[in-house]
């Protein structure tokens, strides 16, 4: 009975891997497409919100940042 044991595990083994190989090689273009053209349009959405940001607010919220000045570095040695 051992041995029948240890002959079911290989056979498992290979039963698994037929199916994983199966699903493994299933065709994907379908749901590819779909994601293709989403990405396509968010592409798409992302370039139109980024054009014409130069706006009056983009104009009051640059003027409203202090501007930097450069501050001599001093050193005591």
């Amino acid at each position: 009975m051992a041995v029948l044991a240890w002959l079911l595990i290989p056979l498992f083994a290979v039963v698994g891997a037929a199916i994983w190989g199966s699903w493994a090689s299933r065709n994907k273009t379908i749901g590819d497409v779909a994601e293709l053209a989403g990405y396509a349009r968010f592409r798409d959405a992302m370039e139109r919100s980024h054009t014409g940001t130069a706006g009056p607010a983009a104009a009051a919220s640059a003027s409203a940042l202090p501007e930097r000045e450069a501050t001599p570095v001093t050193t005591t040695g």
